[in-house]
């Protein structure tokens, strides 16, 4: 009788340079990330950032080039850290203002335990004040999130569940500037709750998009 292959420990495979280099580009940003929301954009210089992470300062300039690279990793990793969040909650299954509010709601719930989105919002406030040339990376980011939203609306109004007569940019845009604000808030003031601004958000919300009495009839 033939020997059953013996099973292999993946644990202890070599991985692959790829594989390296993937799992030290998320070191070096989680490393970024912490560094941004402890102590400030101006702290995250590559050579902190190399010290959090364990790895040289060379090895950040390498992945990254420059602040700008830096910044624009972090954000495509923030929007998959998002997307994540979102595919936890099966938000993909719900009507459109369902999946609206369950986006705000879960937003909400992470404004005082995630430094991930704390680390976004500094690096904003920061090009925004010295007009770096990392604007661009936000701007770009804000317009998919604004894509984002825009389509959960759209789906609500395809279903019914959202009123045909909004305007679903002009939505889309005071959605996000809600929660814009709010982040901010949070930042400011440490000892904020957030809590009833975020049900009143829900709440406007819900009663500006849902279809009249006499649409429903």
């Amino acid at each position: 009788m033939k020997n059953a292959e013996p099973d292999i420990d993946t644990s202890t495979r070599r991985l692959t340079q790829a594989e390296r280099r993937d799992r030290s580009e998320r070191e070096l940003i989680a490393a970024a990330i912490k560094v941004v929301a402890d102590q400030g954009v101006a702290a995250a210089t590559f050579e902190v950032i190399a010290g959090e992470a364990g790895f040289s300062r060379g090895l950040v300039t390498q992945r990254f080039g420059s602040k700008e690279g830096l910044t624009r990793s972090l954000i495509a990793h923030l929007h998959e850290w998002q997307g994540d969040i979102l595919e936890a909650g099966h938000v993909d299954g719900m009507d459109g203002l369902s999946a609206l509010i369950a986006f705000v709601r879960l937003h909400c719930a992470i404004l005082r335990t995630a430094p991930e989105g704390d680390a976004y919002f500094m690096l904003l406030a920061a090009s925004v004040a010295d007009r770096l040339e990392t604007r661009r990376a936000f701007a770009e980011s804000h317009e998919i999130e604004r894509i984002l939203i825009r389509g959960f609306i759209e789906r609500g109004q395809a279903s019914g569940h959202v009123r045909a007569d909004i305007k679903a940019d002009a939505a889309s845009l005071l959605t996000g500037c809600n929660l814009l604000g709010l982040r901010i808030q949070c930042l400011i003031d440490p000892g904020f709750d957030p809590a009833p601004v975020s049900g009143a958000i829900v709440a406007a919300l819900s009663d500006h998009l849902s279809p009249r009495a006499e649409e429903k009839r």
